[in-house]
């Protein structure tokens, strides 16, 4: 087992003692409450699952490092004024990095995370998802929209109509007569 030091930020000394740690994230991070046996200073510390996101291939075929901050800021704009907390945006932004690192590919087209991210929203908050939709697809005028919006909630749809019917037949009381 590989040993890790963690050295105090107030004094540097070595070695600090772990006081509590517990489970963030679905289990993809840990917070450590930690305590310097030297001169007594509590810290956080943060462990964070790392994974391996593809390279991102451009629309005019430029290849760039996935960066979190651009999706992130893709998916606060769409989820402005809308109920959802910080931590909700946070998993589905967590949620969409895991789709992409199971592809298990080195490099991933620029459509598919939109497309990925769609989804997700949608699932979410269909209004975000509209919003989202609306500054992802570049569209001349509104019949375009609407249109793509349309043809796209329907693969989404699909699969929900399915689970509710089932669920209304389940849940129908049966009527007397």
């Amino acid at each position: 087992m590989i040993e890790i030091i963690m050295y105090c930020p107030n004094c540097q000394t070595p070695n600090t003692k772990v006081i509590d740690s517990r489970h963030l994230s679905d289990g993809l991070a840990v917070r450590r409450r930690r305590s310097c046996p030297k001169c007594d200073f509590r810290y956080t510390t943060y462990e964070k699952l790392q994974l391996q996101v593809p390279a991102i291939v451009k629309n005019d075929k430029r290849r760039e490092p996935y960066n979190r901050e651009k999706i992130s800021k893709g998916i606060n704009k769409a989820c402005q004024k809308r109920p959802l907390t910080t931590a909700q945006i946070n998993r589905l932004i967590d949620d969409v990095e895991m789709t992409l690192s199971q592809k298990n590919n080195t490099e991933v087209v620029a459509k598919v995370v939109g497309e990925v991210v769609m989804e997700k929203l949608y699932e979410l908050d269909p209004v975000a998802y509209v919003r989202y939709a609306s500054f992802y697809w570049n569209f001349n005028d509104i019949d375009g929209f609407i249109e793509s919006l349309q043809k796209s909630i329907g693969q989404f749809t699909n699969i929900k109509e399915k689970i509710f019917i089932n669920k209304d037949i389940l849940s129908e009381k049966p009527s007397i007569q």
